[in-house]
């Protein structure tokens, strides 16, 4: 994904500040080492799914208060005209079992979708315990490489690079990298972000089994 994705340092930085709350003091509640955040806030390094999880818990905020940014003020509805800009190697990356996800336009809260750049792990579809499921709807776009698109009510389909299709997200669905080369994708999901992130960790956490 290029350079270490940078927004996660500033949104943690400008989180930190706002609380008024010192490294160590951040350390001390969430149990992520000095060292850790120091190399997350420096944009030297992203953090798991987990480690996300683990910060948000242990500061008292949501993925929504960590990596939204700017919005239109409450019962403002003459707010027009944000934009969000993403740069080569930024955005707010994401690790699970079976996914790497860039998250883009992190710094805008309240959109109507969420785009994301994914590159599936896994080559087997027995190495999912399950199928992710979500609300709303996606639309998924082969960059390089193939994928695997499996879900419930269909036999899984092969898109190649400068293909796509689009899915109601409600429909358990899973992408796996296919043949040897990698492969990344761009999704469009609607919905809510922390909602996405939560339906494929929650994916993760069952036991390897195929789905029937």
């Amino acid at each position: 994904m290029g350079r270490p994705p940078t927004k996660l340092a500033e949104a943690l930085r400008a989180l930190r500040r706002r609380m008024g709350l010192t490294m160590s003091e951040v350390s001390r509640r969430t149990g992520i080492a000095i060292s850790t955040l120091s190399k997350v806030e420096s944009g030297k390094m992203s953090l798991t799914y987990d480690k996300l999880t683990q910060l948000c818990q242990g500061l008292g905020v949501d993925f929504a208060d960590l990596l939204g940014g700017s919005s239109p003020a409450q019962g403002d509805s003459s707010a027009k005209g944000r934009r969000s800009i993403n740069r080569i190697g930024e955005g707010v990356f994401v690790r699970t079992e079976h996914y790497d996800h860039c998250y883009l336009s992190t710094d805008v809260s309240g959109k109507a979708f969420v785009p994301l750049v994914v590159s599936p792990q896994s080559r087997s579809f027995s190495d999912f315990p399950d199928y992710v499921r979500h609300g709303g709807e996606e639309f998924v776009y082969v960059l390089e490489g193939a994928i695997e698109v499996h879900s419930e009510y269909y036999t899984p389909v092969i898109l190649q690079a400068g293909e796509s299709m689009w899915m109601d997200s409600q429909m358990g669905h899973a992408y796996v990298a296919h043949g040897d080369a990698p492969c990344r994708v761009i999704a469009v999901c609607s919905g809510n972000q922390s909602e996405l992130i939560d339906a494929v960790n929650a994916v993760d956490q069952q036991p390897p089994q195929r789905p029937e």
